[in-house]
């Protein structure tokens, strides 16, 4: 039977349980939850005292801390660790990464750090084998020496984790100021019933390391309920009982031997050629620019069909119009708005962004609500890149312009000129379109059955004349009456014989302006002039 050591007893035989190894080592593996693959493990500090049996570490370590010994067993445990690895190295067993706890008596002490390198080297362990836990609690009072502390030991080239996180008072702020390479979450944000409120905040904790690009270990993991939660919320790490309790060395040598292993690797892959995670600093560059020197940009994520904006700038509130505030913006699912024509489009344009790295455009019917204006459709013309992924979930940064008068502008001119051929199909009238920037004329189809046009007829007019559609002696005067549409005026006609029969038209020019108040295109026809009278006064 285990009896629990009175605090006097621990500190007497304290010396002697670290000489005899009754201090020693037990390893809990780390997996990937999607793969069934050990990714590392953690060493944990036991105490089996021969007489009194297993002790809880609950029981040993603050006396350890309050007695100023704690330093000795953090180095006796790190020394253990090191000689577990040379001997997976010596025996040809792959090894796997192994976290080191130090606690902040350790951090405070000034030469420990010199002191874990003296015994790294002893055993000649790569340093990408040993990782160094330490908890936000470290950080307390000493944030400035803890973040030095930290600063060393990535310049040696330690892999820093931050053990359970969330479990303190000050989570966030700790985390905003030590640059940490792994954070493990706590798992007491799970007990009892799965989601609710604890899976909410331990679901917002996910998705921040993500967006720090910071891999996540889901630390505490008992049941297959909670790890695949865990993996459905995007962290597929975890460590606890589920895998394996901790285990001595010999033990973990098999555990090791049986598992498959792959590396740990970061949450969210930002692309390089974008400091994403600089949009989250109101002092950056990049949210100056976010702000004030573009036009309606957004931040939003997407994963299995569902996008999160993360982040809007006041242009693109703007933009959306229907006096949507920004709040109501970022409750927003995008897709929501979408019917599935629309949704397949813009999904499209995701997936090209993702499969070229490049900016891609798309222009989208969506149906905006909100409690001031009701309902409405709107059309935006969106620009895509993506800018991060971490498995199947991806980062974009979009930038907007709401086209939807100009949609409906050439959808009223559509309409019109839809009717109108219609009906001049019915009398003897030609119609074509001319763009005065390329000089390409558009006829209707009765252009294109009668005079063999192509759909597009290039470099016009001349072409025409060189086919013989217009008489040569009439080109000065054409080329004129076009010259006089470029210059601004509205319309233009005259009386032109056609086709070499030199058929009589009265050929009428009408222009289009853009919103600058420059001609765009013209829209031309040519009637058949068949009163005798008129001919002659055309002629």
């Amino acid at each position: 039977m285990n009896t629990r050591m009175t605090e006097e007893e621990l500190l007497q035989g304290f010396s002697k349980a670290l000489q005899e190894g009754h201090i020693f080592v037990c390893y809990q593996p780390k997996v990937n939850h999607a793969t069934g693959r050990m990714i590392g493990a953690e060493a944990l500090m036991r105490w089996q005292d021969p007489e009194h049996g297993m002790q809880y570490p609950s029981d040993f370590i603050p006396v350890l801390e309050q007695h100023d010994l704690i330093n000795k067993a953090d180095l006796a445990i790190f020394e253990q660790v090191c000689r577990f690895q040379r001997r997976c190295l010596d025996e040809d067993v792959k090894p796997v990464p192994i976290s080191v706890n130090m606690s902040r008596y350790d951090i405070f002490r000034n030469n420990y750090l010199d002191e874990i390198e003296v015994i790294r080297k002893k055993y000649d362990i790569p340093v990408k084998l040993l990782h160094v836990e330490i908890t936000e609690s470290s950080a307390i009072g000493g944030m400035e020496l803890v973040s030095d502390v930290l600063q060393k030991l990535h310049a040696i080239g330690y892999v820093v984790e931050m053990d359970d996180f969330g479990s303190g008072y000050s989570s966030l702020n700790v985390l905003k100021d030590l640059a940490v390479d792994v954070i493990k979450l706590d798992m007491r944000f799970l007990s009892g019933n799965i989601g609710g409120r604890g899976g909410t905040i331990i679901s917002s904790m996910v998705q921040m390391t993500k967006w720090l690009g910071t891999p996540a270990v889901a630390e505490g993991v008992e049941t297959i309920e909670q790890a695949d939660y865990m993996k459905s919320i995007g962290c597929c790490y975890v460590q606890g009982y589920l895998y394996s309790k901790p285990v001595p060395e010999d033990e973990f040598i098999r555990k090791i031997v049986q598992y498959e292993q792959e590396p740990m690797v970061q949450s969210m892959d930002l692309i390089s050629v974008m400091d994403a995670g600089k949009f989250w600093d109101p002092n950056s560059m990049e949210t100056l620019i976010f702000n004030n020197y573009v036009g309606g940009a957004a931040i939003f994520s997407f994963q299995n069909c569902h996008m999160e904006i993360l982040r809007v700038n006041q242009k693109y509130i703007k933009e959306i119009g229907m006096n949507l505030t920004e709040k109501e913006i970022l409750r927003m699912d995008p897709c929501d708005m979408l019917d599935d024509e629309n949704k397949r489009i813009y999904q499209d344009a995701l997936q090209r962004a993702i499969e070229t790295g490049e900016e891609q455009t798309c222009e989208t019917w969506r149906k905006i609500c909100s409690k001031t204006c009701g309902e409405d459709k709107i059309c935006i013309r969106s620009f895509i890149r993506m800018i991060g992924k971490a498995g199947d979930q991806y980062l974009f940064y979009a930038m907007v312009q709401n086209v939807t008068a100009e949609k409906k502008r050439y959808e009223d001119l559509y309409d019109s000129e839809r009717r109108f051929r219609y009906a001049i199909e019915q009398v003897n009238v030609y119609a074509w379109e001319y763009y005065f920037a390329t000089k390409q004329m558009r006829p209707c189809f009765r252009c294109m059955r009668d005079l063999h046009l192509p759909p597009v007829v290039e470099n016009y007019p001349d072409s025409a004349f060189e086919c013989g559609i217009f008489p040569m002696d009439y080109y000065d005067m054409y080329h004129e009456m076009l010259r006089k549409l470029e210059n601004g005026e509205k319309e233009v006609e005259a009386v032109i014989p056609l086709t070499v029969g030199r058929i009589p038209f009265r050929v009428r020019y009408t222009t289009e302006f853009d919103e600058t108040g420059r001609p765009l295109k013209a829209y031309g026809s040519a009637a058949l002039i068949i009163d005798e009278t008129e001919q002659k006064e055309g002629a």
